[in-house]
């Protein structure tokens, strides 16, 4: 009977021994071969002038070797150590996984000499002889005996592997989200440097009544309802981010006096804006900044999303935490602030302009942009750059098709477009009654069903057929999240767009890009110098 067992026990073992080999021989040899290749790279840089010192005869003999052949070669004593070597590896795992402690430090110290004495032949140039190898593997074929001796059950022994790896992708995933928040997080705190200037600002705001009475004086100014200039509007609570925008525009500007823009911040920040535009002169530009809590219009009972984000669900879902599978840069405090909605209200914010350029606080301006004016949009009212070269850009990817309410007025393959530099024709805006349909969809996405979060979903239902396509040189985006832009793009474009987490005033910034945006950064104002060196 015991014979029996024994014989049958014998080819079990062998076809686990197999299944081992097939589940971790493919890594541990591909990772030995990779090891080799870079020796030999290295090898041949660093040699190559003793190489060439040697006789004709030493070089032959030396190049005659190839380590990465000699350990695929089935006849190598290479070859054996390795197999061996991944087959002791994966029976640490299960003598660990049985408590058998003193096999799997066994097992592991054979491993490290089988590695030392790979390491060494290669460094050598070397094939491994008869007596280096013959105690390694006399040594580890006895512990792999020993292993496969302790009559593991082979199912077992393949769910607990399985769980092995269920618990590494959890792990993984669980890292993979943890680093996302952080990312997050860092994207959305307030560097000390900018914060220090806010604090500055603010104080100059409310301790001199000059530059309050100065304010005063500009909000009345006709040019700000002048249509023979150039109109530019920017929401945003980020004074320097701000700063950059208009000071790029300007600089690039051919007739930067012809140049309005108008700024709506919170009212945190309307003090330290109004210090900051007032204090600097943006080349006889006209700057007006507006405080968003003043717009006695923007409320609950005119604006769906007004109504939507300060209902409790709102609240909830964004200031509740990381509890649920909600992806955390659905959650980004800029989905909340009614700053990033007052794109969809333009008309009403300015009712007696006729043609604005709406400009995000994350970009920069590289060429002079008053052509954009004369545009012929034939007869649409949002000209934009659509983004739709690569396949996940389209109406399919922001908008819930399952809903009929979605798939039965829009096609899923229309090309998408990007926010952050839009030329608005107002007149056709009013025309077309643009600010209605917004409120038709936020009222139909009030329990978030037909998109998640944001502007963009909306802003493609909103100007869907009412949208002009621009030149992309106008408008290049990805610099807040893409490695691989082609400077040539860059170089030709228009706007230049930080869309994306690492906006170049975090350190999260991609460096190439920074550059970008640092140059319209005034460093040599007093303030800025005082909290960079605090």
């Amino acid at each position: 009977m015991r014979r029996r067992a024994a014989e049958y026990r014998r080819p079990v073992r062998r076809r686990f021994s197999y299944w081992i080999w097939a589940l971790f021989g493919l890594f541990s040899i591909a990772g030995l071969v990779l090891l080799v290749v870079h020796h030999n790279q290295h090898e041949d840089r660093v040699e190559q002038p003793v190489l060439e010192r040697n006789t004709g005869l030493d070089q032959v003999a030396h190049e005659s070797l190839n380590f990465t052949e000699e350990i695929l070669s089935a006849r190598s004593f290479s070859r054996q150590l390795a197999e061996q070597m991944t087959l002791a590896k994966a029976y640490v795992i299960i003598a660990k996984e049985h408590n058998n402690l003193h096999l799997a430090w066994e097992l592991s110290s054979n491993i490290r000499n089988c590695q030392l004495l790979l390491s060494k032949a290669a460094m050598r140039g070397e094939p491994v002889t008869l007596e280096e190898a013959e105690p390694i593997i006399k040594s580890l074929s006895y512990l792999i005996f020993r292993a496969e001796d302790a009559h593991y059950d082979i199912a077992t022994t393949i769910m607990t592997m399985k769980s092995h790896i269920q618990a590494l992708e959890e792990r993984a995933n669980a890292a993979t989200v943890q680093s996302t928040v952080f990312g997050q997080l860092a994207a959305e705190a307030l560097p000390k440097s900018l914060h220090c200037l806010n604090v500055k600002l603010t104080a100059d705001w409310l301790r001199k009544p000059s530059l309050q009475e100065l304010a005063d004086e500009k909000r009345n100014s006709p040019r700000l309802m002048d249509n023979n200039l150039y109109h530019f509007c920017i929401f945003s609570d980020n004074v320097l981010a701000t700063s950059v925008v208009v000071n790029s525009t300007v600089s690039n500007a051919d007739h930067p006096k012809q140049l309005v823009f108008h700024i709506v911040t919170n009212g945190i920040n309307y003090g330290t804006m109004q210090a900051w535009f007032l204090s600097n002169d943006f080349k006889g530009s006209t700057i007006e900044v507006q405080n968003v809590e003043e717009f006695s219009w923007f409320n609950a009972s005119y604006a769906p999303i007004v109504k939507q984000l300060l209902s409790a669900d709102s609240q909830a879902y964004y200031i509740g935490g990381y509890q649920d599978n909600v992806a955390p840069k659905l959650r980004s405090p800029k989905y909340q602030s009614l700053l990033n909605h007052l794109r969809f209200y333009i008309p009403e914010i300015y009712p007696q302009l006729e043609k604005v350029v709406f400009l995000d606080d994350d970009v920069v301006v590289q060429k002079d942009l008053t052509p954009l004016f004369s545009l012929d949009l034939h007869g649409n009212v949002n000209g934009a750059v659509e983004t739709c070269l690569e396949a996940f850009h389209r109406y399919y990817k922001y908008l819930n098709f399952s809903n009929t309410i979605i798939s039965s007025k829009f096609d899923p393959q229309a090309c998408g477009w990007a926010f952050g530099m839009n030329v608005f024709d107002l007149i056709a805006w009013k025309k077309a009654d643009v600010t209605a349909r917004y409120h038709y969809w936020q009222e139909q996405n009030a329990d978030g069903t037909l998109w998640r979060v944001g502007t963009l979903p909306p802003g493609l239902l909103t100007f869907y057929g009412l949208t002009e396509p621009l030149d992309r040189r106008w408008h290049v985006l990805g610099l807040g999240y893409d490695l691989n832009i082609d400077n040539r793009l860059i170089e030709s474009a228009a706007v230049v767009h930080f869309n994306g987490f690492m906006k170049p005033w975090l350190k999260l910034a991609i460096e190439r890009y920074r550059p970008l945006w640092e140059r319209y950064v005034n460093r040599s104002h007093p303030y800025l110098q005082d909290c960079v060196t605090s």
